[in-house]
């Protein structure tokens, strides 16, 4: 594909999504239920595509946190196609009146809720993201124009196979879910210039292609998908109700990008509680990084290193982690501003007050108490499935769901009214 074809590409989604955006709740349900069901009749075909992309990463070199997130198994192939239903059975997000009132002129005026219209994403790695991203933008009446990278392109292109012989046995114009079949990088400029026809570009991926984006698109960016994720175990945690959430928060899927990143212990504990910590987390392999005092407390543990500065911005997607003692809950806090907190952040604790000040003064999208960091997922939140898990704070914040997909318009009615 070349910059011209591409532009084409993207003239066909917008096209498509005058007519998308008057589909009927009903239509673009049964579009999605036609979707699951090619998934499923295809199934073989689709893991063995995949299966092959994972062992060339393999042989590749690459390393094991991007061939996990390229892998698209059993669990995992059920998951996507189960999403798709689940956003089928969501509300519909279109045509909501809100805020009716009438203003001393005599006008009507409401909101009505509409789509954003052609939805750019740009993703790394992870297959199911093909399947989410559409199910979501044909729920909401959008249209998306995807670009995967090179590593999971093949597996990508077998999704949107199925996904535009469904929309065309459901009557739908294919170009409702485009697809960018080459590898190119230039590629990924001129889609980021693609303004004339783009209402909106999400990239989902790290830190470069988020800042690439940034700095390079014409096209409204929606940011998120990267950050650094704490966990703060109070003076008043319980410790043995903590340590399975902590090592739950790094462990049950290590490659997330709401796995935890760095663990901060209160001065109070950290003595007996920091070796508890290490030894259930040398179970399951991780390495820990210690910085400052809580070197001190990690001797014995072969799973220890001496931490550095800038692994305080690292976000590791792998089995390892920042471990440091801080002195309580308020300079838990300033150490997460300090390294911009915006992803996923947690305190353990017992004390009301010390919840609430956690909560008021960290930055992140989603903050919990007493919870692990995991649950950043739009399927953990009710959502059937998430486009993005925005960090910024305009427009939509964390996982993106239907609700993130719209906008909306004024309606606005008179008799016949003229302003005087």
């Amino acid at each position: 594909m070349n910059a011209a074809e591409l532009e084409t590409l993207a003239k066909k989604a917008y096209e498509a999504s005058l007519d998308c955006a008057t589909l009927t709740t009903a239509q673009r349900n049964g579009a999605l239920i036609k979707i699951a069901q090619k998934f499923r009749a295809q199934k073989d075909e689709i893991l063995a595509v995949n299966a092959n992309e994972v062992q060339q990463a393999k042989d590749a070199g690459l390393e094991s946190a991007f061939v996990d997130r390229l892998n698209l198994t059993e669990k995992r192939f059920e998951e996507m196609v189960s999403g798709i239903e689940q956003v089928a059975a969501l509300p519909d997000p279109l045509n909501r009146i809100y805020d009716g009132r009438t203003v001393p002129s005599g006008l009507f005026l409401c909101k009505r809720s509409v789509p954003l219209g052609v939805v750019g994403v740009i993703f790394e790695a992870r297959p199911n993201v093909v399947a989410d991203i559409s199910a979501l933008c044909l729920k909401s009446g959008n249209v998306c124009l995807l670009r995967g990278g090179r590593e999971s392109l093949k597996t990508g292109a077998c999704l949107h196979r199925l996904i535009a012989q469904a929309l065309s046995e459901c009557g739908i114009d294919p170009a409702a879910v485009g697809f960018i079949d080459s590898p190119e990088h230039e590629l990924v400029d001129r889609m980021l210039r693609l303004d004339k026809y783009l209402s909106v570009i999400i990239p989902r991926g790290g830190v470069k292609l988020q800042r690439l984006c940034a700095e390079k698109s014409s096209v409204p960016v929606i940011t998120g998908g990267f950050g650094i994720s704490h966990i703060f175990a109070d003076a008043s945690c319980d410790q043995a109700r903590a340590l399975p959430l902590i090592v739950n928060a790094k462990v049950q899927k290590p490659s997330a990008c709401n796995a935890l990143d760095t663990l901060l212990v209160h001065e109070a504990i950290a003595k007996e509680f920091v070796p508890k910590v290490l030894e259930a987390l040398k179970a399951h392999g991780v390495e820990v990084l210690a910085h400052g005092k809580a070197l001190e407390l990690c001797r014995g543990f072969d799973n220890v290193k001496p931490g550095a500065d800038e692994d305080f911005d690292t976000e590791f997607l792998s089995l390892r982690m920042n471990l440091a003692v801080v002195r309580d809950v308020r300079a838990a806090c300033a150490h997460l501003r300090a390294h911009r907190a915006s992803h996923s952040d947690s305190i353990l604790t017992d004390s009301h007050d010390n919840a609430r000040l956690f909560v008021s003064q960290a930055g992140s999208a989603c903050v919990y108490v007493n919870a692990s960091t995991r649950f950043s997922d739009g399927g953990q939140f009710g959502l059937g499935a998430e486009v993005a898990i925005s960090t910024q704070k305009l427009h939509a914040r964390g996982p993106m769901g239907l609700e993130a997909l719209t906008t909306y318009q004024y309606v606005c009615e008179g008799d016949y009214l003229c302003r005087k």
